[in-house]
């Protein structure tokens, strides 16, 4: 496994702009989430790791040496895509393999034997593996183009939104393969999505993309409590941070002019009084949807409040963020 670095690195298609003056370091070892909406440069950030593109301006580094002149093969590194991309004619023992049967790697046989049986186990389908792809399920489909990725044991893994296939069930159960596999290999990876459950649960470093560029770049944790803007705090948290008038609650601090506030960092029983619009009930919680003057808000209350819509309730803020015109995060106020 190897360091990546990235260093003011940017890429435009024609007058589109998909990366720009990017500058990262991926740590040896590390499960690296990029996050963000589409259109953010996600993509493209894999592909130009992997050489798949060229960057305009800028180096990339894997290992601590520039792999600008080199070759996707020469590079070693692994994608793992959206989609499938499966051979349905072959077996998932010859999916698995066929990596390492290639020119560039051309490994022997006994030893891709032993190599694609070690992956099957880790992916827990060491008993599909006389299947053909066609006669799997969807979440077992995607298990075998980790693998295929996985067998290689290159120096990073790239992952592009490889769960957003699936169903939900899926989506979770392959979440904690992934984490348990991260865990058990010592690999680095650089996993792409726009989903903050799959930032939150499974990341160590998060960059929060935007236009291309990276905001913020740090563990899930610093990213939820010490947002850098409202950009930032928007994109993590389920539900997510409500945005309000920065004096909706009262006086604000100077060059305030929103104030944002996780569910969970809203005081009942006291302050603001605020009527009860909806209750959602979702047996480990209950949320309330709530109306402070023009303004709607969302809450976290008891599993079993008696709350109820209509309701009248007390309000204030804890822990409340704040942001200038700009969106950008006013520290210490």
């Amino acid at each position: 496994m190897a360091e990546v670095r990235l260093t003011g690195v940017s890429k435009a298609f024609g007058a589109t702009k998909a990366v720009s003056a990017m500058t990262m370091t991926i740590p040896d070892g590390a499960f690296v989430v990029l996050l963000g909406p589409t259109g953010a440069g996600k993509t493209t950030t894999l592909r130009l790791i992997a050489g798949l593109e060229r960057p305009d301006q800028g180096d990339i580094a894997i290992g601590g040496a520039s792999v600008l002149h080199d070759t996707p093969a020469q590079r070693d590194v692994a994608m793992v895509f959206q989609q499938y991309s499966l051979y349905p004619h072959l077996s998932v023992r010859d999916n698995l393999a066929f990596p390492l049967r290639s020119p560039v790697i051309n490994m022997p046989e006994a030893e891709i034997a032993k190599r694609v049986e070690e992956v099957a186990k880790v992916l827990r389908i060491a008993h599909k593996l006389d299947n053909k792809a066609t006669q799997l399920s969807g979440g077992e489909m995607q298990r075998v183009s980790i693998g295929r990725a996985l067998v290689r044991q290159p120096r990073i893994y790239l992952m592009d939104e490889p769960l957003s296939s699936l169903d939900a069930k899926l989506r979770s159960d392959l979440r904690i393969e992934l984490k348990r596999i991260h865990a058990d290999l010592g690999a680095t990876f650089l996993y792409v999505t726009h989903d903050q459950i799959e930032a939150m649960t499974m990341a160590t470093h998060v960059g929060v993309l935007d236009q291309g560029r990276i905001v913020q770049f740090g563990t899930p944790r610093e990213i939820y409590e010490d947002p850098v803007s409202a950009y930032v705090a928007s994109r993590l948290g389920q539900p997510r941070i409500n945005m309000l008038p920065a004096d909706a609650f009262g006086p604000a601090p100077a060059g305030a002019t929103s104030i944002g506030l996780r569910p969970e960092h809203i005081l009942q029983g006291e302050g603001r009084p605020a009527t009860v619009r909806r209750v959602e009930r979702l047996g480990d919680q209950t949320r309330l949807l709530l109306v402070l003057g023009p303004h709607e808000l969302i809450t976290l209350a008891d599993p079993h409040t008696p709350l109820s819509a209509g309701d009248a309730i007390a309000i204030r803020p804890l822990s409340p963020l704040w942001f200038d015109a700009d969106g950008h995060r006013i520290q210490g106020a």
